[in-house]
């Protein structure tokens, strides 16, 4: 056998047997053994790495990969602070293209502004077209009158703009994009997470109304990786929008499910079926988010999806279907009803290896950790949301609720595994810079979040490998440097734990391996 040899290098394995070692090797795609157990082999390839840190690949274990793709290629109305920029913006991407055609334009973020455009702003510029821009948050979108006039009766909208629901209604107007259009978004997603050491990843949702907007979208992923445009792993979160009607025998005791019985852990190492996806609520930043209390200075708290039973209903079905849960819950209202139906769905068929998630766990109640705990619910934070948008989110909570914002520490002290994820687009997707937050807890203006939810770097590098492959169902092959396990690194210029923390998120990422290639080198 001969292996390639990884050499004058600080291995960080996250495997507690063997926390550190000088040398690894490599063979088709897997490591094969540490130190002295491959430096008397003989090499193909010795590589020196001259002294950098490698770990294992990060996880990002809840992103929009298509959506990041197709943002990319939008123009954008950001960072515009004022209306009449926003609407410049607006004028030049109308000019290019033809009468009576869709123009989307992304980065729309109203609280730069002060206040939301509205339809009749948008008309002044939209010379015939129809102008669709996503907000940022992707809970919510602003249109102009040429698509308000298209829309069924009694959608409502405020002004043009459309949140949650609702704006399924337009997205239900746009022709859909075709499966080479969410490839070439793939390809250009996965450079963009390669950059930055993230060697595999969970699409956090698709066959819904948001995002990749195609009755095929998971035949765009085939298609991405059919055509050698897709160079990390991804799983693939399943819309809970697709489940139907079930007439599985009752024995079974599946009433909802997708056809042919298609569950969680279908697919090969490189585009597998992960969880079962379901929205309980809104965002902070469109504040739609439900809370038990109303946002500061507001006189609501924020939106459940659908109603409680419905919501409740659905989280219940998808367990009994054999299904993960990755549950979208932002707000502690919508944690509460989370924690509730996962109760519920486990006192019917207990599944202890499910590994339900909750996604986001943006406000959590210190009476809420405890039940993440018992019910053994893994919680997949986006540290990154408070670094660029803490100072907002603080205000929004007030003094009382800011601390329980995308906790750390508090989920670690109760036995909670806590994940590391970006959200991308919504956020910068570095888990270099989502680390720093962790271990910091400050924003960009430097206002320290819930101070004493800082972690460790050592427990913020765990949520970006070993535990991010737990909730992936990768643990028994990634999340950490041991002989048997994917070949997947992620080389860097200097060690995150010998730095100042305030310089982690600007740590060169130096090499992104996945099985076994620098996919960094070789373009992926």
């Amino acid at each position: 056998m001969l292996c390639t040899r990884l050499t004058n290098a600080q291995f960080l394995t996250m495997d507690p047997d063997r926390p550190l070692a000088r040398d690894l090797g490599i063979w088709q795609g897997r490591i094969v053994g540490l130190d002295e157990a491959v430096t008397s082999l003989p090499a193909r390839e010795v590589i020196d790495l001259q002294g950098a840190t490698v770990l294992p690949g990060f996880i990002d274990s809840h992103v929009h990969l298509a959506w990041t793709g197709l943002r990319e290629a939008t123009p954008s109305v950001a960072p515009c602070a004022r209306v009449e920029d926003v609407l410049a913006v607006v004028a030049r991407a109308v000019a290019d293209a033809p009468e009576g055609a869709w123009v989307s334009l992304a980065g729309y973020d109203q609280r730069g502004l002060g206040r939301h455009l509205t339809a009749a702003e948008l008309d002044t510029v939209s010379a015939g077209r129809k102008l669709f821009l996503l907000h940022d948050s992707g809970h919510g979108c602003l249109v102009n009158s040429a698509v308000l006039h298209q829309l069924p009766d009694g959608i409502p909208h405020q002004d043009g703009f459309l949140a949650e629901g609702p704006m399924a209604a337009v997205r239900a107007l746009r022709p859909p994009y075709t499966q080479q259009e969410l490839a070439a978004a793939l390809a250009r997603a996965a450079r963009t997470c390669l950059a930055e050491g993230v060697t595999a990843c969970a699409e956090a949702g698709i066959g819904g109304a948001l995002f990749g907007h195609s009755p095929v979208e998971l035949g765009a992923y085939q298609l991405a990786r059919e055509q050698g445009q897709l160079p990390l792993r991804v799983q693939l979160m399943v819309s809970a929008d697709t489940l139907r009607q079930s007439t599985a025998p009752e024995a079974d005791g599946i009433p909802r499910a997708l056809d042919l019985g298609l569950r969680t852990g279908f697919g090969d190492d490189w585009l597998s079926v992960g969880a079962l996806k379901i929205w309980t609520d809104g965002g902070m930043m469109a504040r739609t988010a439900a809370l038990t209390s109303p946002y500061e200075n507001l006189d609501h708290g924020g939106e459940l999806q659908a109603d409680p039973e419905v919501l409740t209903d659905t989280i219940v079905a998808g367990h009994l279907a054999g299904w993960q849960l990755a549950v979208h819950a932002i707000g502690d209202r919508a944690a509460d009803l989370a924690l509730d139906a996962l109760e519920k769905a486990q006192r019917l068929r207990p599944r202890p290896g499910a590994r339900h998630r909750i996604e986001h766990a943006g406000l959590i109640r210190p009476d809420q950790l405890p039940r993440f705990a018992q019910l053994g619910v893994s919680a997949v934070v986006q540290p990154n949301f408070l670094r660029y948008f803490g100072d907002d989110y603080a205000a929004i909570m007030g003094p009382d609720r800011a601390p329980w914002l995308y906790r750390g520490k508090g989920f670690l002290d109760h036995g909670v595994t806590l994940v590391g994820s970006s959200d991308r687009p919504v956020t910068d997707g570095s888990p270099l810079r989502a680390i720093q937050f962790l271990v910091e807890r400050a924003s960009l203006s430097g206002q320290l979040i819930g101070p004493e939810e800082g972690i460790t770097v050592d427990q913020a590098l765990r949520a970006y490998t070993l535990a991010g492959a737990h909730a992936c169902h990768w643990d028994d092959r990634a999340g950490s440097l041991t002989p048997g396990k994917r070949a997947d690194l992620t080389v860097l210029a200097d060690d995150p734990r010998r730095v100042d923390p305030s310089r982690i998120g600007d740590i060169e990422v130096a090499g992104t391996w996945v099985d076994g290639v620098d996919r960094l080198k070789v373009g992926g």
